[in-house]
């Protein structure tokens, strides 16, 4: 007998119950986030301080949507219909710290430019590419790449092209399929074994295979749990 929706959903929920983010997470995400700068180039960059997560996908993939939905904040990270709208590197951090050496936050978010937006001028283009590799390959703090993968295309060969730069820089990086809501549920793990497999013999790729829907909130503590991780935390 083929499920019906109602079951599908079910199912979803029960796989997403399966997961328990640690309540010390659950706090940690659950407190305000605040949109620190934008970094049009690397001498806006602020000095190096908690350790950085940055998050790269192509134009469109939901990077912004994304960290909303993590943070349980809908406005902060701009999202747009229009392919290309982030043009910085975007940084945000927990509120609530001073920013002195003594009293810095825990972590900080980076939301990096999309890539393989087509209809920009070429030199804005390449503008953005020199400052996402830059950073890429200049920043100490920075413990984590998750790139975005749209569920609906998996990975592409400008994805492959930025993978390669990754593994060059020896940058840790974890792929996350984004807009698991759009395929049908059979198909995921099909998709997360095919890209498994696709970056197995890549030395800078972490192995595990995220998959995650804003919308539906899908995946979104997996994902959090792996930020934390990195968090550093200071006893009172």
């Amino acid at each position: 007998m083929a499920d019906t929706p109602d079951t599908r959903n079910d199912e979803a929920a029960s796989n997403e119950a399966a997961f328990a983010l640690p309540e010390d997470d659950r706090r940690f995400f659950a407190k305000p986030w605040i949109f620190v700068r934008g970094v049009p180039s690397m001498e806006f960059l602020p000095p190096e301080g908690p350790p950085e997560i940055a998050f790269a996908g192509r134009s469109n993939v939901g990077k912004s949507s994304l960290i909303n939905a993590l943070l349980g904040q809908k406005g902060l990270a701009r999202t747009s219909n229009t392919p290309g709208r982030t043009q910085e590197l975007n940084f945000f951090v927990p509120d609530g710290f001073a920013g002195s050496a003594a009293d810095l936050p825990p972590i900080a978010l980076v939301d990096m430019p999309g890539y393989g937006y087509a209809q920009a001028p070429k030199e804005q283009v390449d503008a953005w590419t020199r400052l996402v590799f830059d950073y890429l390959r200049g920043r100490a703090r920075l413990k984590r790449v998750f790139v975005l993968v749209d569920s609906r295309h998996g990975l592409k060969p400008n994805d492959l092209d930025v993978l390669g730069l990754l593994d060059k820089a020896a940058v840790s990086y974890q792929i996350v399929l984004t807009k698991t809501d759009k395929i049908k549920p059979p198909a995921i793990p099909k998709l997360m074994e095919a890209t498994a497999k696709a970056i197995a013999k890549r030395p800078a790729a972490h192995p595990e295979i995220l998959s995650t829907s804003s919308e539906k909130g899908r995946g979104l503590d997996e994902l959090r749990a792996a930020i934390a991780g990195f968090a550093e935390r200071r006893s009172a």
